[in-house]
């Protein structure tokens, strides 16, 4: 198997490209300092059975013109240079609706009308462009950890304060994280022809509650806690001010709390994963953090 896949000095990308590796297949590394895929199409683009689409703007705050261009004309051009190979794009969950809880949540209740971030909307348009791209297949993971992590782990150590965490809800809220491992495990199928192009959501085993999994986590990563909440409509108002402000400053780093984390935290967000299993095979082992000390 020849796979190329962009991204591939981060995080997802980069765990990608070691899996691949290390199932004996050819593996074309693309980078940004290969190729900037907003400018447009890989003119010399490698002989590849399937493409790996990792590369992507991701947070909940900045500019949303680069976050624009990076997810859905990045997306466009690298369709464009591999005409002929398996597309794999690496989505997100986030294109869920972020104003009620997703239960359950299947394949085909996303896109939707409204969105929080120019990550999530960005990231549903690149989906919509792909729709009538043959041979394609979407992975929607959700909260994507495990080592190499540079968005989730350091964000929640940084919101660590003394020995608390606040936490908006309850607690309880049931979460379909997504170990990488898990992730890249869904890619490599996904790359095999003989596996039903289409779009799959992916996470670990089975939902956890998020208080439950932040504590495990910190507590493995050898960071005690204690986990303190707010309810979701306080929190929700607070973010809602923070916000205005920061964009009143011009404040290039986000606040410590967003309208879009909160969506994540306080409410359910768990996600059917009978497609992924019927249609690639895929059989996700359950909620790790084991080795998170090193991270």
């Amino acid at each position: 198997m020849r796979i190329a896949v962009t991204g591939a000095h981060g995080f997802v990308g980069g765990a990608v490209c070691r899996a691949a590796a290390e199932a004996g297949w050819a593996v074309h590394a693309l980078t940004r300092a290969d190729w900037d895929l907003c400018e447009g199409p890989l003119t010399d683009a490698p002989e590849a059975d399937a493409v790996v689409h990792a590369a992507a703007a991701v947070g909940d705050w900045g500019a949303p013109g680069p976050v624009w261009r990076a997810n859905l004309t990045g997306t466009r051009n690298v369709a464009a240079s591999f005409p002929g190979a398996r597309l794999v794009h690496v989505s997100t969950a986030s294109v869920y609706d972020p104003f009620r809880p997703t239960v359950l949540a299947r394949e085909t209740e996303a896109p939707v009308r409204r969105y929080l971030t120019p990550y999530a909307a960005s990231k549903a348009a690149a989906e919509h462009a792909l729709r009538d791209r043959p041979d394609t297949v979407v992975l929607r993971p959700h909260a994507v950890y495990g080592p190499g992590d540079r968005t989730l782990l350091p964000r929640l150590l940084s919101a660590v304060r003394g020995r608390s965490l606040w936490l908006p809800g309850d607690g309880k809220a049931l979460q379909s994280l997504t170990h990488i491992r898990n992730l890249t495990t869904a890619a490599l199928l996904a790359c095999d022809r003989a596996t039903a192009p289409g779009t799959y959501n992916v996470a670990d085993a089975d939902a956890v509650p998020v208080g439950d999994a932040l504590r495990e986590l910190l507590a493995a990563r050898g960071v005690p806690v204690r986990l303190r909440t707010v309810p979701g409509t306080v929190a929700s108002a607070a973010a809602t001010t923070a916000e205005t402000v920061w964009r009143m400053a011009k404040r290039a780093e986000p606040p410590r709390i967003t309208r879009y984390a909160i969506s994540h935290l306080a409410m359910e967000r768990t996600l059917a994963l009978g497609a992924a299993r019927r249609g690639l095979g895929f059989h996700p082992e359950p909620t790790s953090f084991h080795g998170a000390r090193s991270w």
